[in-house]
């Protein structure tokens, strides 16, 4: 495979590791291209339109920006079309009107269920062949390998 060959090519971890991030992110966008291009939506609507559903803990354009590392002006550009689209509702808080929720309209379930669908393809043919054991060391590694690169962006920034 071409993650083997980089490896060997190169001989290095750091190589390895950016040839399996590069794999499986490709691999991800390619499912969610064919669920953005059947409903003419754009990956960062998509992006938001699951988040919401698979975060409901996170309401606001605010949240969206700070979890997902996204730009607050891509984001708002995103939110905007989806309102105008009648895929989310923007819920004012009466106490504090600076506060706005986002919610899921009802239009937007099959788009969610496609995604879903997407998701869960995407999840069962990367762990193929793997035990259970093995999935919970590879999240424990990923956790681990993740919060070091955090730390590391939060030291250098």
């Amino acid at each position: 495979s071409r993650v083997v060959f980089i490896y060997h090519y190169f001989n290095s971890v750091p190589f390895l590791v950016l040839a399996i991030v590069y794999a499986i992110t490709r691999y991800y966008e390619i499912l969610m291209s064919s669920v953005c291009e059947k409903y003419q939506l754009k990956h960062l609507e998509y992006d938001i339109l699951m988040f919401l559903h698979n975060n409901p803990q996170y309401r606001t354009a605010a949240d969206i920006v700070r979890v997902r590392k996204s730009t607050k002006s891509h984001v708002s550009t995103s939110l905007k079309t989806l309102e105008d689209r009648g895929l989310i509702a923007k819920k004012t808080d009466p106490v504090n009107k600076k506060h706005i929720e986002l919610d899921l309209l009802e239009p937007a379930n099959e788009i969610v269920r496609d995604g879903l669908l997407a998701q869960r393809q995407f999840t069962e043919q990367m762990l193929r062949g793997l035990t259970p054991e093995d999935i919970a060391v590879c999240k424990r590694v990923f956790q681990q390998v993740c919060s070091n690169a955090e730390a590391c962006i939060k030291q250098k920034g």
